[in-house]
């Protein structure tokens, strides 16, 4: 079976679109298949499909993969889903929040290593995208098509207007690029931005002797009042005086004026160290 017309399969199911959800579906089978691509998807591969939608993009994760485990919060698409799905074998739909669920309950479904693909509405990006990359579940990468201005955040340079504290929570822990830019008409509904796919490999060891908990802390605190200096922001964060946030900076070889956006994963790693004594 040919990826189905979503159009026909939303029309033929009597499916409603719920806008609180962000759903917009693929409808190019192009697009579909680069996505897969994409994320390098291979027939050994177990893959995690965040918002299976109306399939296609699933069928065409299934069409290469080993097997495909793909989570929706939508139970109303079900019916689209029996026409969407017919024939594979090698999916199974679970009607569950990934976001609501503990690790272990994660893990009922899946517990072999896994690539994460999905087509993420706006909403739930960050959350998503961080609910992965910060777990112990054996992910070794997440592709996702997202809104353009977030794929730009997500891959952008120190010292720009897109870097933020996601750029550095994705960098910590892997390597994020841009893979293709998505035109909003190749969607349905069509929404009013265009966006983006975004491949991050990912490697929970990139900094084996820094604590990844308390560096995001360090971080979320230089982005807290980003047009503020970062010696301020300290001084908030943490309860201390200017001269101790100076002083830290001074021993991490950073400039006392300088805003968080413009250091990079080195430097904060640096200001760490060196508030840990």
């Amino acid at each position: 079976m040919d990826t189905p017309n979503v159009k026909d399969l939303i029309i033929a199911s009597g499916f409603k679109f719920n806008k609180a959800l962000g759903q917009n579906f693929v409808t190019d089978k192009n697009l579909l298949n680069a996505i897969v691509d994409d994320a390098h998807v291979t027939d050994a591969d177990t893959v995690v499909e965040i918002g299976t939608g109306a399939g296609t993009l699933t069928r065409a994760i299934a069409q290469k993969a080993k097997q495909v485990i793909s989570f929706e919060v939508d139970k109303n698409l079900a019916p689209v889903l029996d026409l969407s799905l017919k024939g594979l074998e090698n999916v199974t739909v679970v009607f569950k929040d990934v976001l609501k669920m503990s690790g272990d309950e994660f893990e009922k479904y899946v517990s072999v290593p896994f690539k994460v693909v999905a087509n993420l509405p706006y909403y739930v990006t960050t959350p998503m995208i961080m609910r992965f990359l910060e777990s112990d579940l054996p992910v070794t990468s997440i592709t996702v098509m997202v809104q353009k201005e977030v794929a730009d955040r997500l891959v952008a340079k120190e010292g720009t207007k897109d870097y933020a504290a996601i750029t550095l929570g994705v960098r910590m822990r892997g390597e994020a690029r841009v893979t293709r830019t998505v035109s909003r008409q190749l969607f349905y509904p069509q929404p009013n931005v265009d966006s983006a796919v975004v491949n991050i490999k990912i490697d929970k060891n990139k900094l084996p002797d820094t604590d990844l908990k308390k560096l995001s802390s360090l971080v979320k605190c230089a982005f807290s009042m980003r047009r503020k200096m970062l010696t301020n922001n300290l001084m908030s964060g943490y309860s201390i005086s200017r001269e101790e946030a100076v002083e830290i900076l001074k021993k991490a070889d950073i400039e006392s004026t300088v805003r968080g956006e413009a250091l990079s994963l080195d430097d904060f790693v640096r200001i760490l160290k060196v508030m840990e004594g």
